[in-house]
């Protein structure tokens, strides 16, 4: 499904992404995890065509990303949900849809919107709804879209972590009922753990790929995995990970 080599994006004389390699299969969920401006956004956003590479390539089912974006097989939702603020939730859902050129389908727009807690929220505006809720619009746009690929750069990053939990709850559920495509940024272990099949760590500057975790914990996931030893064996794991990579890049700078 994804494919980067080489991938490198630099700014004049700044690098934010050096040599990464990944690939995705069709049907995973992903997520990336790394400090503050280490290019997990960056890396994101080139695989979405939104920066150009430097050097090296992304190929999405041996496509460019631009020609997977104007197909509409590649949905991004962003940490702030990006609705417009004069059409309802449904008219917001359907909206990506037709300007891909694809038939609005009302019903299951509001068949997701339902599936994602908004039944009878259709009708409402942006200004009428919390930021958890507007931000579950932008996924049910992004699952209408019938892209097979979702992006989703820290979409919970700006909720307490009560409503962010019962969102990567079913965020999940919904993956395993459409079964696309998912990479997903966050800045939070347990949210990465969660939700992935895979947890890829992100270090830098630049950013470079530094680890990969297989997330084998039991399906499918409630609230209730917090609790497990299980889960907090794979959330020590990667934090112990994450905080070797940024004690050996201070070895490296300061000798």
């Amino acid at each position: 499904m994804i494919r980067a080599s080489g991938l490198t994006v630099a700014y004049e004389d700044v690098v934010a992404l050096e040599g990464v390699d990944l690939e995705v299969a069709a049907g995973e969920f992903v997520t990336i995890v790394g400090p503050s401006g280490c290019g997990k956004t960056t890396l994101l956003r080139a695989i979405a065509g939104l920066e150009e590479p430097t050097r090296g390539a992304v190929l999405i089912d041996g496509r460019e990303p631009a020609a997977a974006r104007a197909a509409g097989n590649l949905g991004f939702v962003f940490q702030r949900h990006t609705l417009f603020p004069w059409k309802t939730a449904l008219q917001n859902v359907t909206f990506l849809r037709t300007v891909a050129g694809k038939p609005a389908e009302t019903d299951r727009a509001a068949d997701l919107l339902e599936r994602v807690g908004l039944g009878g929220a259709e009708h409402r505006y942006p200004e009428e709804l919390s930021g958890g809720m507007a931000q579950r619009v932008a996924i049910a746009r992004a699952l209408h879209l019938g892209a097979d690929l979702l992006l989703m750069d820290e979409p919970f990053g700006e909720l307490d972590e009560i409503t962010r939990e019962e969102l990567g709850v079913e965020l999940r559920e919904l993956w395993r009922r459409e079964r696309k495509t998912v990479l997903f940024v966050t800045h939070s272990v347990p949210e990465a753990v969660l939700l992935a099949d895979r947890c890829l760590l992100v270090d830098g500057p630049p950013g470079r790929l530094t680890a990969s975790f297989e997330v084998d914990l039991p399906r499918p996931r409630d609230e209730s995995v917090f609790e497990s030893r299980a889960f907090q064996r794979q959330v020590a794991a990667v934090r112990s990970s994450l905080h070797g990579a940024r004690a050996e890049r201070t070895r490296q700078r300061d000798p």
